[in-house]
């Protein structure tokens, strides 16, 4: 995903006794340095798996929609 400089957002997630220790095994076999690296690879991995394109750089979220551009609704739609 992106560098550390680009992180600007926190996100905080309560996990099971389960769910961590299924983590913390993950990231344990791959050698990985912390568990915030563990939880973005697999959240990397599974939006992959869902077909999920992360936006290159310089796109704006707007490039990124269910439309095609220059299509509009008509009246009484919505």
């Amino acid at each position: 995903m992106s560098g550390e400089k680009d992180r600007v957002e926190r996100l905080q997630i309560m996990l099971s006794a389960d769910e961590l220790q299924a983590l913390d095994n993950w990231r344990f076999s791959r050698r990985m340095p912390s568990r915030a690296a563990a939880v973005r690879e697999l959240l990397r991995l599974g939006l992959a798996a869902e077909g999920v394109n992360f936006a290159g750089s310089g796109e704006k979220s707007s490039s990124f929609g269910m439309i095609s551009p220059g299509v509009t609704k008509s009246r009484g739609e919505e």
